[in-house]
């Protein structure tokens, strides 16, 4: 897999995201200040309420432009043995039961599913379980991550 194109399709992502929070602020921010949604008396809310959704979604636009531009800045580095598994790294791993999955270790906050080149990928943070669990870890190595009252374990086969 083409591990510069899959960074693209993220940053992509989250621009559309962005995109579609800071609308989302813009129209919520509109309500919030049109003269039809001034409160006649001390029950009427909808522009206080209007404000605070403007509010939480300028909020997230603000986060998503954060994790835009740390993504942004992300340098996809050749995986190297002696280091192991770190942000930028595309993992095939296998659970107890032979299942493959993709996952591509990145920065905090973009959390996703993507499609690439016929397969799906797993965006993950190193702040997740099992981000944490694969930092440092390389071809063949096992890892065991707790989730609840389960534990899973896979195995590395294959790091780009």
């Amino acid at each position: 897999m083409n591990k510069a194109s899959l960074h693209q399709q993220v940053i992509s992502q989250l621009e559309t995201l962005q995109a579609t929070a800071r609308g989302a602020a813009q129209t919520a921010y509109e309500a919030a200040t049109d003269e039809a949604n001034i409160a006649e008396n001390k029950y009427d809310t909808l522009g206080l309420e209007a404000s605070y959704l403007a509010t939480g979604q300028a909020r997230r636009a603000e986060e998503l432009r954060h994790t835009l531009g740390i993504w942004k800045q992300l340098v996809l580095r050749p995986f190297d043995p002696d280091v192991g598994i770190q942000l930028g790294a595309l993992i095939c791993l296998a659970d107890s039961q032979d299942r493959q999955q993709w996952l591509f270790l990145g920065p905090e906050g973009a959390a996703m599913k993507l499609h690439h080149e016929g397969h799906s990928v797993q965006v993950i943070g190193p702040q997740s379980p099992l981000g944490r669990a694969l930092q440092g870890k390389g071809c063949g190595d096992e890892v065991e991550v707790q989730v609840g009252q389960a534990r899973q374990y896979y195995q590395v086969l294959r790091v780009d």
